[in-house]
């Protein structure tokens, strides 16, 4: 099959007409995954709010599929890579799960080694790269750097290559400035050859959108120079309206009524205001008075690799997972915190399985337990007189704490209001999105992010919480 025949493979699985900006990238696409193409390039799809490039990339992995050849679906979450799988009706799985290698008992390698690519001449496309870090992340004492790693598995395939997709006006990785997997520089210095196409042009449909006319604004404010106030349309589209912080509870709870509390959100935009909205949302609209009840909504707060180890399917349980409690079998106080015995569902993957998780930080106002913290309950496991005897060596008792069920305790946080970045990566059909107590000054590159990645978290309808502050104008 040559390029112009694939790019009309393309364009026939697309559910509609595709506009000239659309059908430049149908041909490009169709160049890049072309047998003569280059193997070490890599094209770079960065796509807006609106503007198809959901439906479009559905359309290139089922043509990719009649035409023989190998598609792998990524994404750096679990929720990230259940959306994508659906909306491209082909399975997508997690970077993790597809990288790195297992190790001895099925544990997955604290050391993140990565695993052969077997496959040849594949298309690998990776949904929500602006996510993706360089820098590193530590879990299990090593750094890692995810982008370097999902490079050097897919390019030591034979013939394989990879499409990245993003949307720069997101928030990137914390402690980026932006995201590295988004950057033709970065990439080009890993030796790529880079692709780069922009979709700016919101489709027919979206223009009706109240929540996608309010991602559009924003990132064309980010475009400009100096960034103009913040402006949100409201009230003048079905999909998008205001909520006075005094009828917030009547309107959570008319939301949980219409759309499920699983479809139903609030973001907002630090660990602590999320803390308050939890306890909130639990006493007064769910009538929560225990700590943790059967059937409650939890977010895993730090990427854990111990309890999936001898689960089906689950390669790790991974930061920002949405978790429901379906038996709780007790609770208990050891080492100077609180633990609890649970079997969780992960509705995003549909798997359950029993673990320990940690009660200390569903209230805390720190992203995960605090660094301090963990270190004192290292050292107390670690110096345990049942676990080990004065002569064990200090090396033996690493190994065996690398495997002991409270120190890799999940650590969880209530899941009915989040932080932003929490939220990335996923999408609900009712989004609450809390701009109280937003200083006059706070309009700069970084809110605006913060605030374009919000809006674009909601599908069918989006609140704006007390949005009338003196940092943002209301255009009605």
């Amino acid at each position: 099959m040559d390029t112009h025949e694939f790019a009309e493979r393309i364009f026939l699985n697309l559910p509609y007409d595709p506009n000239s900006q659309q059908i430049q990238l149908i041909a490009a696409l169709a160049r890049f995954c072309s047998p003569t193409a280059n193997s070490d390039s890599v094209f770079l799809l960065n796509g807006y709010a609106g503007t198809g490039k959901t439906s479009l990339t559905g359309a290139l992995v089922r043509a990719l599929r009649e035409a023989g050849v190998p598609v792998v679906l990524m994404a750096p979450t679990g929720r990230a890579a259940k959306v994508f799988g659906a909306f491209a009706r082909y399975p997508a799985t997690t970077i993790h799960r597809r990288i790195y290698r297992g190790t001895e008992g099925g544990l997955m390698a604290y050391a993140g080694e990565v695993a052969d690519n077997t496959f040849q001449n594949a298309v690998f496309i990776v949904d929500e790269a602006s996510m993706i870090g360089e820098s590193g992340v530590d879990d299990g004492g090593l750094r890692r750097n995810l982008l370097e790693d999902l490079l050097h598995y897919v390019y030591s395939g034979v013939g394989c290559r990879m499409l990245l997709l993003g949307d720069t006006a997101q928030l990137p990785p914390v402690g980026c400035d932006e995201s590295p997997a988004m950057n033709p520089a970065v990439l080009r210095s890993y030796g790529l050859k880079v692709t780069r196409v922009v979709m700016t042009e919101v489709v027919r449909q979206g223009r009706r959108s109240g929540i996608l006319y309010n991602a559009t604004w924003l990132r064309k404010a980010m475009l400009r120079s100096p960034l103009p106030e913040p402006k949100l349309a409201i009230d003048r589209f079905s999909d998008v309206v205001s909520v006075p912080g005094e009828e917030l509870q009547d309107a959570i709870s008319a939301s949980y009524d219409e759309y499920g509390i699983g479809e139903t959100l609030m973001i907002t935009r630090s660990n602590r205001r999320a803390v308050q909205f939890n306890l909130a949302i639990r006493a007064n609209i769910l009538y929560k008075e225990e700590e943790l009840t059967r059937d409650e909504r939890l977010m895993v707060a730090k990427n854990n690799y111990l309890w999936s180890a001898k689960v089906k399917g689950l390669d790790f349980v991974a930061n920002g997972d949405i978790a429901i409690v379906e038996h709780i079998y007790g609770t208990e106080e050891r080492y100077g915190f609180r633990f609890a015995d649970v079997t969780l569902n992960l509705p995003d993957r549909d798997i359950s399985f029993d673990c320990k998780i940690l009660l200390d930080t569903l209230t805390s106002e720190a992203p995960a337990l605090e660094r301090e913290r963990f270190a004192a309950l290292y050292d107390r496991l670690l110096n345990d007189a049942d676990l080990f005897t004065p002569s064990t060596p200090l090396k033996a008792r690493m190994k065996i704490l690398r495997s002991d069920p409270y120190l890799n305790a999940i650590q969880v946080k209530y899941a009915y209001a989040v932080t932003c970045h929490k939220a990335q990566g996923g999408q609900w059909q009712s989004v609450f999105v809390d701009l109280g107590y937003v200083p006059d000054d706070a309009y700069g590159m970084e809110f605006y992010r913060w605030l374009y990645t919000a809006t674009t978290r909601a599908t069918r309808r989006l609140a704006f919480v007390n949005p009338d502050t003196g940092a943002i104008s209301i255009d009605d």
